[in-house]
């Protein structure tokens, strides 16, 4: 693998998690939503990930293939006094597991800083490759 190509592996992969990250902040923007007039509550987006064949040197990096919704039903609240709340009195919040989310939310991050740093450090061992041939 040439160093050159390092930087679209990683660039692929900091692209895909910064879509992840703004997955998760809508996910936990919405995480006490309520059914809207339509009776349907928000529902948690998943990001699923793609292998991307980069070169002829046989190297992959990653792209966001589709976002998907997550079809667990919403958490179900017995509170009558509530205008979004249906017949039986119950109000249907969002599905979003705000927990699994601040996971996610942290996995992305540590994912978005890791390629950060391996870019960092192949731009360094190129400067100093340069510094070399002088």
């Amino acid at each position: 693998m040439s160093m050159f190509s390092i930087f679209n592996v990683s660039g692929s992969a900091v692209s895909a998690q910064s879509q992840r990250l703004n997955v998760v902040a809508s996910n936990l923007a919405n995480v006490d939503a309520v059914a809207g007039p339509d009776g349907k509550a928000y529902k948690a987006r998943e990001v699923v990930f793609q292998t991307l064949p980069m070169g002829s040197e046989g190297s992959a990096g990653v792209k966001v293939k589709a976002i998907t919704e997550n079809d667990a039903p919403g958490r179900r609240v017995l509170d009558p006094a509530n205008p979004a709340a249906d017949e039986q009195g119950y109000v249907t919040h969002s599905n979003v597991n705000a927990v699994e989310e601040m996971v996610n939310m942290i996995s992305a991050s540590r994912a978005y800083q890791n390629n950060i740093e391996v870019m960092n450090t192949a731009k360094s061992l190129l400067l100093k490759t340069l510094q070399i041939g002088q």
